[in-house]
């Protein structure tokens, strides 16, 4: 059942609306503005009706003005729809030209008011399935390919990705363990005139020495004890497609002459085999390790560094990536809830902090593996730092000035009456103890500065927004 918040201090009408209404919505009812900004913070109703006269200002519309200004403030679409008499037509025109939706003068009809209701409704809900569609444009815009981001860092990556993906030269991948190198292959791939041809993945550092030379390029029969048969590699599999060399920096020395010889010259040779085998493949590797490094150190050619890197393309550690954190662990929650079946509805405050406080060594594969094992075992609506492996970020003492009674002064008061109140002394002793700068206030309070710009904003205090 849909909500709908009603401003209005005259006792007959509320009483004539929730008459009227009840069985069609679910009635907030408030008589001053700053009750109804209450409710409509809490409960987020999608429409609104405003009187306009409002204690203190009952003979005016400052007080109703000012209940419109904040709701939009708030909630820019929602539909607020103000009654007023006859006499304040002028008053109502204005304030549906400061963004309300419509109005209606009073006395009441209900049936012509349930009918520019279900107007509003209509809008509010055509409005809402749009700001979806655009929603899912633009995080179409922040995924390629399976790789999500809207960092400045992934931007970089995506443009050189796009760029070189056509161009039909080697691309070498650098970046940390668990930075999602094969998904850059891959892209790679798809987004080439090769994405019809096979990928062909393969992980140097996975496979016996030994064995490596086989698995790449094949054997022929009798090659060695156990060659049965003729055997074709890795590299005659991706004909026509892209081989994808992960850990490339594994690559024993000998074998690394070979793949040289095939960069160069588009040929190889069957363990075991003397015919030249022309291929038309695409390669593209990956490491982790400083490649120039074990180039000082002998252990990679730097003949082959130069043949496979014609582009280098370095992807960003995690903790680098700013609020990319945000989507991807939204990202995962989702894919685990529909493989799953759970029910888990999203990632607490807390829980969030922690993720992104944490240093991530693993990168994107760590987060993907704690979001994962956090939906398989969570009992809980939300998700909390304990869920995700972290222990609950101990409070952070901050001494209260002289005089301060926050915490006296809460009798009488709701649970989430005395919440906001201690909150809002906590972030005024902060910013105070810092002198405005919301960087340092930030550490102090345990939060992000994203937290903390929307507590300053919903407590309405005064900072230093460039302080940091």
């Amino acid at each position: 059942m849909e909500k709908l918040l009603i401003i209005d201090d005259s006792p007959e009408i509320q009483q004539q609306l929730k008459w009227g209404l009840k069985k069609d919505y679910r009635l907030l009812q408030a008589q001053n503005v700053d009750e109804g900004l209450r409710l409509f913070n809490n409960h987020r109703p999608r429409v609104v009706t405003l009187d306009l006269g409002l204690p203190p200002d009952v003979d005016g519309v400052t007080e109703g003005f000012r209940g419109l200004a904040a709701i939009l403030a708030e909630a820019p679409t929602t539909k607020v729809i103000v009654l007023s008499g006859n006499e304040e037509r002028e008053n109502a025109l204005k304030a549906v030209g400061l963004g309300a939706y419509d109005f209606y003068s009073k006395p009441i009809e209900l049936a012509e008011l349930k009918i520019i209701l279900g107007r509003a409704y209509h809008v509010a809900a055509l409005e809402e399935e749009n700001q979806g569609l655009l929603r899912s444009r633009q995080a179409e815009q922040r995924c390629l390919s399976g790789i999500f981001g809207e960092s400045s860092k992934m931007e970089e990556v995506f443009t050189t990705i796009r760029k070189v993906a056509s161009v039909d030269v080697p691309v070498l991948v650098l970046g940390e363990s668990g930075t999602g190198k094969e998904l850059v292959a891959r892209a790679l791939h798809e987004n080439s005139l090769r994405r019809e041809g096979p990928f062909v993945p393969i992980n140097c550092g996975a496979i016996p020495e030994n064995l490596l030379e086989s698995e790449l390029f094949g054997h022929e029969k009798g090659a060695f004890t156990g060659a049965h048969c003729q055997v074709r590699g890795k590299v005659e599999f991706a004909e026509g497609g892209t081989l994808f060399l992960d850990e490339i920096g594994e690559l024993p020395p000998a074998l690394q002459v070979k793949l040289l010889r095939f960069l160069q010259e588009r040929v190889i040779q069957r363990v075991g085999g003397r015919q030249d085998i022309v291929l038309d493949v695409r390669v593209v590797a990956a490491t982790n390790i400083d490649i120039q490094q074990a180039i000082d150190a002998g252990r990679f050619r730097d003949d082959l560094f130069y043949r496979l890197g014609v582009i280098s393309l370095k992807l960003p550690p995690l903790r680098e990536r700013g609020e990319d954190i945000f989507i991807l662990s939204h990202l995962f929650l989702q894919r685990y809830n529909s493989e799953f079946g759970k029910k888990v509805r999203g990632i607490g405050s807390t829980a969030m902090e922690s993720l992104r406080a944490y240093d991530w060594p693993g990168n994107v594969r760590e987060l993907e593996n704690r979001i994962k094992r956090a939906v398989v075992m969570t009992d809980q609506p939300f998700l909390e730092p304990a869920d995700l492996g972290f222990e609950a970020a101990a409070a952070t003492e901050i001494p209260l000035p002289e005089g301060s009674t926050a915490f006296f002064e809460l009798a009488g008061l709701t649970l989430r009456e005395a919440r906001q109140k201690v909150e809002k002394e906590l972030l005024l002793v902060a910013l105070e103890q810092e002198g405005g700068n919301i960087v340092r206030a930030a550490e102090v309070l345990g939060v992000s500065r994203p937290t903390l710009y929307d507590l300053i904003k919903k407590h309405g205090v005064q900072a230093d927004r460039d302080g940091g």
